[in-house]
């Protein structure tokens, strides 16, 4: 009797004994393919077969936002577990995901678990891995993407495995990332060129909106760039209102997505 017999659930090994197709079939099935819904899907397949069948993608629609809008994309580029995905929105975690942080500064593929041994991370950062373990997401990987036109992008792969090796599987979950990226390219009009420009903050608000980022109040940040926190109160309420930002929160995502911090 095998193990989904008693009610088991695979290991991440097994699953990749069995793999399915090669890289070369899914370039060749993805640039059949003509909408983004289906894309995913066969993104989800393939990699699936290698044992990472949670899968988020972000894409961008202006170069100036260089690096991510928001961490968890609407459907149908994200199957990530619902209650995870409701909690995150909710609790506004893309503020101080470290995933998101390091995706928006590191050119390269990198592991989820990289980071808790690479950076010294704070305990709010270490909260939102350990709350995505707890989700299903137990082990994984983001990969950076940049294309033509300025279009900037990333795909995060993640296993519900306690043995699942993303390291293992970097090659091929990186080529999976840009070839799905490059087809959608393909099938999605060209950026427009009515793009909003850098928002336009004094180096002292930058410095503010970082310090707000990690976490510190306004008489800490005060004392740390010899200003009152009346003054860091003021150059916040400017840099809420240049974003668009409803709060200090918001503004700190705003940021993080547009790469200024």
């Amino acid at each position: 009797m095998d193990d989904q017999s008693h009610g088991k659930m695979p290991l991440a090994s097994s699953r990749r004994e069995s793999r399915g197709p090669d890289l070369f079939s899914f370039i060749e099935c993805a640039i059949q393919t003509r909408s983004i819904a289906a894309l995913f899907d066969l993104l989800v397949n393939f990699a699936s077969n290698e044992g990472f069948d949670k899968v988020a993608y972000g894409a961008l629609s202006c170069s100036n936002e260089r690096r991510l809008p928001e961490y968890l994309p609407p459907p149908p580029t994200i199957n990530f577990p619902s209650d995870w995905c409701q909690r995150y929105a909710e609790q506004e975690y893309q503020a101080i995901d470290p995933v998101v942080r390091r995706t928006a500064m590191l050119p390269r593929p990198f592991l989820w678990d990289e980071l808790t041994s690479r950076y010294e991370l704070q305990p709010r950062e270490l909260r939102v891995l350990r709350e995505a373990k707890e989700a299903g997401l137990k082990h994984g990987m983001s990969v950076p993407l940049f294309g033509s036109q300025g279009r900037s992008a990333f795909v995060s792969f993640a296993s519900p495995f306690d043995d699942a090796d993303p390291q293992d599987r970097m090659a091929h979950l990186t080529t999976l990332a840009s070839a799905f990226h490059n087809a959608v390219a393909q099938i999605t009009p060209p950026l427009d060129e009515s793009c909003e420009t850098d928002i336009p903050l004094t180096p002292r608000e930058t410095e503010c909106l970082y310090w707000v980022a990690e976490g510190k109040s306004a008489w800490v940040i005060g004392q740390l760039v010899n200003v009152t926190d009346n003054t860091v109160n003021f150059h916040m309420k400017n840099v809420i209102r240049k974003l668009g930002a409803a709060n200090r929160t918001n503004a700190v995502a705003k940021a993080t997505r547009r790469g200024i911090i």
